[in-house]
């Protein structure tokens, strides 16, 4: 009997690629130990339906393996998106896990796309991975809020992959360079925003907000009600821009400073206004009122500092120094209101503790003096008479010898 070359290759071929069929399901089995739905309990044929252990050792079945693309969020919304279903396969589900993630999917934009289409946009295992899936809480989660940055990044860092998409590239070097990261990374605060935080992780907008660029009255709720009495409300309505971000910019959002205030070279106000039109001059007075403040608040440390260091008690000072500075605070995000005179009343309230605690400082600084006085004048006095009485003990003597 003849064999054909093609059936010869095929046979001296099929034990290398059974050997790379069982590396790879050794290498899947375990990656999938650490899987969330692992520890739960379920296995391959949750998601692999059909599969048999025999497939493993038939590369010819390893078309079985592989579930589409186009498949995805709706074979995980089989599960996350049926509460019942995920009771009868987790009877210890915790019951604030939500099950409309598919429902909110289809309304963000990677879901829109996907539904006409378009399968190169983010579905479920582009985030969450494929079989290391862990709680979000979890450090190694890819959507741990340490992490999630790093995992939209992938795509949305890629100028190649994003130019069908006519979006920028630059949100995550923004957004590593902002206060928002900063307070994430540095400081370890979870609850600092990260891209979830503001574009949600499955919807088109956070739940309740009309858009991404709302996001910031979620944390900033003191912020939120002073823009709403201020006269850029209604000029930011007839423009059509958006309220924070025309100021603080989307990604790279920087620590505001006093310098952030005004019609200077730094001065986000001088983007709209100059230093001759009403709007640049009562910008250009609430930068120099909290310029005022500081240094009060400054001035007012020096002398209550001098004072501690002489060993005095400065504690209702310090307070009233604590409390001036909360003040200032206040009245920076006053500046809301882009009214002067309220932000003046923030500030003069500001000063007239600012002057009580220096007022402190110099109090405890007299009785500094005073207590040195007061125990100095009778050391003299003492030391006067030690000196009169040595005078009077070495006259005694000379008056002895000589009789």
């Amino acid at each position: 009997m003849r064999v054909s070359s093609l059936s010869l290759t095929l046979f001296l071929l099929l034990p290398v690629a059974v050997a790379a069929q069982e590396s790879r399901v050794h290498t899947v089995v375990g990656e999938f130990s650490a899987d969330i739905h692992s520890k739960k309990g379920m296995g391959c044929e949750t998601c692999h339906t059909g599969v048999t252990q025999a497939d493993i050792q038939n590369p010819a079945a390893a078309s079985k393996f592989v579930i589409k693309r186009e498949r995805i969020p709706q074979l995980c919304g089989s599960c996350h998106a049926d509460v019942n279903r995920i009771k009868q396969l987790d009877p210890q589900v915790n019951p604030k896990l939500r099950v409309d993630q598919l429902e909110l999917y289809r309304t963000s934009a990677h879901g829109i796309k996907f539904e006409h289409g378009d399968t190169r946009v983010a579905v479920c295992t582009d985030c969450h991975s494929t079989h290391t899936i862990r709680p979000a809480s979890d450090p190694l989660s890819s959507v741990h809020p340490m992490n999630v940055a790093k995992t939209c990044e992938r795509c949305h860092a890629d100028a190649d992959y994003m130019k069908a998409y006519h979006v920028a590239t630059d949100q995550f070097a923004g957004y590593t360079a902002s206060v928002h990261h900063e307070a994430m990374v540095a400081a370890g605060d979870l609850s600092a925003p990260t891209c979830t935080t503001c574009h949600s992780s499955h919807g088109a907008a956070p739940v309740g907000l009309k858009a991404a660029s709302d996001a910031c009255v979620t944390c900033h709720v003191q912020q939120a009600r002073f823009f709403e009495e201020s006269p850029h409300k209604e000029a930011f309505a007839l423009l059509a821009a958006p309220s924070c971000v025309t100021c603080h910019t989307t990604h790279l959002i920087k620590h505001p400073d006093d310098a952030f205030v005004g019609t200077g070279a730094h001065a986000v106000c001088s983007d709209c206004h100059s230093k001759a039109d009403p709007a640049g001059k009562a910008a250009d007075g609430i930068h120099e009122r909290f310029q005022h403040l500081e240094s009060e608040i400054a001035s007012a440390k020096t002398v209550i500092d001098r004072a501690q260091l002489a060993g005095m008690d400065v504690e209702a000072a310090q307070l009233q120094l604590a409390q001036a500075t909360g003040a200032l605070a206040k009245a920076r995000v006053t500046v809301h209101t882009a009214r002067l005179a309220r932000v003046n009343a923030e500030v003069t309230e500001g000063s007239k503790i600012a002057a009580a605690a220096s007022a402190g400082g110099e109090a405890a600084l007299k009785e500094r003096d005073h207590r040195r006085k007061s125990v100095i004048l009778p050391l003299f006095a003492i030391a006067a008479l030690m000196v009169s009485l040595g005078a009077y003990l070495r006259e005694i003597e000379k008056n002895g010898v000589a009789n």
